[in-house]
């Protein structure tokens, strides 16, 4: 019976890590396509998006894991909306050759929304 229970909480932290890396994954497919439709929105070069993907899934998972909100544009309507644009906005300070304006950031949540929505999968920790 013990045996059964780490069984299950060893498989259920590998579920974990791999929906962080699949999640991960996701971000950084749907920033760069995000950064490439989005005017005021640049990223300047693989690196720059890599670590940004790394801080947005790191600031989506902590907001999710401490607050229970959804940090995505469709994920609980008008807050997680908000919470998208701030991160969208907030990434440039923790990530060289990322630079983003306020408004890019708005059309950016908007645009990231829409691409997140059609990628399958279950996006949520």
């Amino acid at each position: 019976m013990a045996d059964n229970h780490v069984e299950t909480r060893s498989r259920n932290g590998a579920n974990t890590v791999w929906q962080i890396v699949g999640r991960l994954i996701a971000a950084t497919i749907i920033l760069a396509i995000t950064a490439f439709f989005t005017p005021g929105f640049h990223i300047s070069g693989f690196w720059a998006l890599a670590t940004a993907a790394v801080v947005l899934t790191l600031m989506d998972y902590l907001i999710v894991k401490f607050t229970g909100l959804d940090a995505s544009p469709f994920g609980k309507g008008f807050v997680g909306f908000i919470l998208s644009v701030a991160i969208l906005y907030a990434i440039q300070y923790f990530v060289v050759g990322y630079s983003i304006s306020w408004i890019a950031a708005i059309i950016g949540a908007l645009i990231y929304g829409v691409i997140a929505y059609f990628i399958p999968g279950d996006q949520s920790f």
